[in-house]
């Protein structure tokens, strides 16, 4: 388990590209790898890895398997490519952010960027049935680093955007202040919130059943997502 609070970014030193599996080395931030044992979990932009190897102090290597690769961006890295890294989180371990599992549910895309006086604002687009899931003032997971939802807009064909607002210290530790219209980005949607709608869509169709679709497809030409008349307001 992780929390969402980045420790930092790594470098991609090298990467042994094989078929269906490609071996990332990532030199790691200063302090990261004390007692980084072979076997320990790392987030590395969101995605949980595996050490296999520790050739160097400050060095360790993770096996990327080719379902991994085909599901999130890390095919697409480049020796000099910065990736938010996290530690697994130990019993006891102060929660900063949210519990996340490191398992990536869906990539999204960044289709704006302000920047405010001492602030950075990210928008994300998001495919349906995802943006279901995201709520203004609610947790949402981007590349390991647990952030706040600011704005959320769900479309009629259930895809959407979010924004979130970066502080210059978020900035600091993590790769955000890299980013450029157009990158790709690891989702992890925050889990009680996924539990929550979920349940009710079921308690929907159970009740209403066949007259469900009729009444999504009222509800969507009017903008309105159904478990949103269910939800408590926050």
């Amino acid at each position: 388990m992780f929390t969402g609070i980045v420790q930092g970014v790594a470098r991609v030193e090298s990467i042994d590209a094989r078929e269906g599996l490609h071996t990332l080395a990532l030199k790691l931030p200063a302090g990261f790898d004390e007692a980084l044992a072979i076997g320990a979990s790392v987030s590395c932009d969101g995605v949980c890895l595996t050490v296999t190897e520790r050739p160097s102090p400050d060095v360790a290597l993770f096996d990327v398997m080719a379902q991994t690769l085909n599901l999130t961006t890390l095919g697409a890295l480049r020796v000099g490519s910065g990736l938010n890294v996290e530690r697994a989180a130990k019993d006891g371990a102060e929660i900063g952010g949210h519990p996340l599992s490191g398992h990536v549910d869906v990539s999204a895309r960044i289709a704006e960027i302000r920047t405010p006086d001492n602030n950075r604002v990210i928008r994300f687009a998001l495919p349906a049935p995802w943006m279901r899931y995201v709520f203004a003032k609610g947790y949402v997971a981007v590349n390991g680093c647990s952030l706040t939802v600011a704005e959320a807009q769900r479309e009629r064909d259930g895809s959407g955007w979010f924004e979130v607002w970066l502080i210059p210290e978020t900035l600091r530790m993590t790769t955000f202040g890299d980013k450029v219209v157009g990158d790709g980005a690891h989702i992890e949607i925050e889990r009680s919130t996924q539990v929550v709608v979920d349940t009710v869509r079921d308690a929907l169709d159970e009740k209403l059943g066949p007259l469900l679709p009729v009444l999504e497809a009222i509800a969507r030409e009017r903008g309105i997502e159904l478990t949103q008349l269910s939800l408590p307001k926050s």
